[in-house]
């Protein structure tokens, strides 16, 4: 039910942090690569049966949660991931399924903190990162065949984590999108409402004039702190924000 991988995921390699371990954890169509103090595989893998378990318990008795493209009702009665979902969804305007990845890699990587079993962590799930690590991150932004792909990136202060970091793209991967761009990243403190922005600001944006449409729509949706648009040759970027150069 939940995204499957679509290719090798080689934009990995350029996630890191000094003295962090990196590990993998797989289960079924969820595909985390993490970076902690220590190997926490185990610890891992049991978290992620235990959200895919609510979320898909949820689908069951609830099939419009999967299939809708607008936001659901709230309920009062859900997992708290699949109450984190549905709220994602509602500030973007979208489906709830269109947070999934985001609010898997955050809920892990902060129960993982919160548990004591690694002060710093990266937890990335399809091009969705939660971090949370003591010293400033450079977060590169992998855009398809555009050719500043690989070549810009965000800095991300320690001040301003745990936050989520989440791209959309409109020309690369299995994501149900709308628009065009290469890349719609979004930093927001929610890893869910990240996921779910970019996903609905990459629906509006369908060619190079259409940048500040996106950007607009980004001040709209509240309580993210900022968006990246690639498109072909062109970038527009908007928020509380730092682009760098990775050449």
């Amino acid at each position: 039910m939940l995204p499957h991988e679509y290719r090798k995921r080689f934009y990995r390699s350029w996630i890191s942090a000094p003295g962090l371990v990196a590990f993998q954890v797989q289960v079924k169509e969820t595909d985390l690569h993490i970076q902690a103090e220590s190997p926490l595989t185990s610890e891992t893998e049991e978290l992620v049966l235990s959200y895919r378990h609510q979320i898909e318990s949820y689908i069951v008795k609830n099939p419009d949660f999967l299939t809708s493209l607008v936001p659901v009702p709230q309920d009062i009665l859900a997992p708290p991931i699949v109450r984190e979902m549905i709220e994602a969804g509602r500030r973007a305007g979208v489906g709830p399924m269109a947070a999934v990845a985001g609010a898997i890699a955050g809920r892990v990587g902060q129960d993982l903190l919160d548990r004591g079993k690694t002060g710093e962590i990266i937890v990335e799930n399809g091009g969705d990162i939660f971090v949370s690590t003591r010293t400033d991150a450079r977060i590169g932004i992998f855009a398809g065949g555009s050719p500043l792909s690989g070549k810009v990136g965000i800095a991300i202060p320690a001040s301003q984590m745990p936050v989520g970091v989440c791209t959309s793209s409109g020309t690369v991967g299995h994501s149900l999108n709308f628009g065009k761009a290469d890349a719609v990243t979004v930093v927001a403190q929610s890893t869910a409402l990240a996921d779910a922005a970019a996903t609905t600001i990459g629906n509006v944006v369908k060619g190079k004039r259409d940048i500040d449409s996106g950007l607009s729509l980004a001040k709209d949706i509240g309580e993210i702190s900022g968006v990246v648009i690639i498109i072909g040759d062109k970038i527009g970027a908007w928020g509380d924000i730092e682009l760098i150069s990775l050449e």
